[in-house]
């Protein structure tokens, strides 16, 4: 367990990506999709330029796409069943993560983080003034329960989860979830769930979100991004899913933060999201993870576990380097090799070095394609 109050490698992702383009490398680094969004999102965003949308949409978001988000949910394979007070639209999802905080952390309360994760999560934490726990997840990226529940301590306000995970892949089953309720279910701990990657899990998983869990419901913000289902992050569109009591602290904070969010693009969401087909959106995802996979065998990368959701890659590099840190390694790929990529350690507050680097996925075949033959042929 380790307690640390300052910021994680805020910039270092940008950096990385600034870098690719400098040396005009590959870009394999950041999971921003390449590739078009579907004609019929722009069709409606086209069409909501004629409709009456360019005021401020309630609080809550559009009437019309929260009742999509209801019906959407109650059609999935896990499904969910929402009423209108159980759904919020909001910005994007470090939005929604900051302000989960801010409803329930007061000055000095622990939020336990596992590692590695976003770069967000900690200094969010911080700005709430609240003080970021890291747990590190075993080596082939599991949980070790026993040394998870050694963190929390009589301050531990809040978990923070992700699945899939950002970076690992690795998918939260029920089992698990039922796993984490009981270490936490004699005191009040609350869980942030972010489930952006939810449309991505492969070789047949299904997503099992925490608000599936009757008891972890009543205590779990769970957060949803548009952005990433349809490939439109510059939209900024997201939603969160949280009990009624739980909605209604997180909108009296959302409304002196943002109030809204982007009210054209709430409508075309709405239109698209009951034409939506989420199994399509996970086989072309699959089908580029599939792709990125078979190619790397045919390089001295190692993939010691094939993401399982989500749109990245992590793979051992030692067979190529014995010496070089993960970051050397990352910037030397990047700049002398031409493919760009992330060390593992910037996925941790202060790990200064690991055996891995993950690439992403989500990006066009030709890309991919050209970037593993690229490799294979200079490594």
């Amino acid at each position: 367990m380790e307690k640390v109050y300052g910021f994680t490698h805020y910039s270092f992702f940008s950096e990385m990506s600034e870098l690719a383009l400098k040396n005009n490398s590959f870009d394999l680094s950041l999971g921003l999709a390449d590739f078009d969004i579907d004609p019929h999102l722009k069709t409606f965003l086209k069409e909501a330029a004629d409709q009456s949308t360019h005021h401020y949409e309630p609080l809550a978001g559009s009437t019309l796409l929260i009742e999509s988000i209801i019906r959407y949910n109650s059609k999935r394979a896990n499904r969910i069943f929402l009423n209108d007070r159980e759904v919020t639209i909001t910005p994007c999802a470090t939005f929604t993560l900051y302000t989960a905080l801010k409803c329930i952390i007061n000055q000095g309360d622990e939020v336990i983080v596992i590692q590695p994760s976003y770069y967000t999560y900690g200094p969010s934490i911080v700005l709430n003034h609240g003080i970021p726990v890291y747990y590190d997840l075993d080596v082939d990226f599991t949980i070790n329960w026993e040394k998870l529940k050694s963190c929390i301590s009589e301050r531990t306000k809040a978990i923070i989860v992700n699945s899939p995970q950002n970076p690992t892949g690795k998918l939260w089953s029920k089992t698990e979830w039922n796993q984490l309720y009981e270490i936490i279910k004699h005191q009040e701990i609350y869980l942030i769930s972010e489930e952006i990657y939810d449309t991505y899990c492969y070789d047949g998983n299904e997503h099992y979100s925490a608000f599936l869990h009757p008891e972890l419901q009543k205590r779990t913000f769970c957060i949803f991004s548009f952005g990433k289902m349809f490939h439109s992050t510059g939209w900024k569109v997201s939603y969160l899913l949280s009990s009624e009591d739980l909605t209604a602290k997180f909108r009296c904070h959302q409304q002196y933060i943002s109030y809204s969010a982007n009210a054209p693009c709430q409508y075309a969401i709405a239109r698209y999201l009951d034409i939506f087909d989420p199994f399509e959106n996970q086989q072309l995802m699959q089908k580029k993870r599939d792709i990125f996979n078979n190619l790397i065998k045919e390089t001295p990368f190692i993939v010691e576990h094939r993401a399982e959701g989500a749109v990245f890659q992590v793979v051992n590099f030692r067979n190529i380097s014995k010496t070089m840190t993960d970051v050397e390694f990352s910037k030397w790929l990047t700049i002398d090799k031409k493919v760009a990529c992330l060390p593992l350690s910037a996925f941790y507050n202060s790990k200064q070095n690991s055996d891995y680097v993950r690439f992403s996925f989500a990006k066009n075949d030709d890309l991919i394609i050209s970037a593993l033959e690229h490799l294979r042929k200079n490594l």
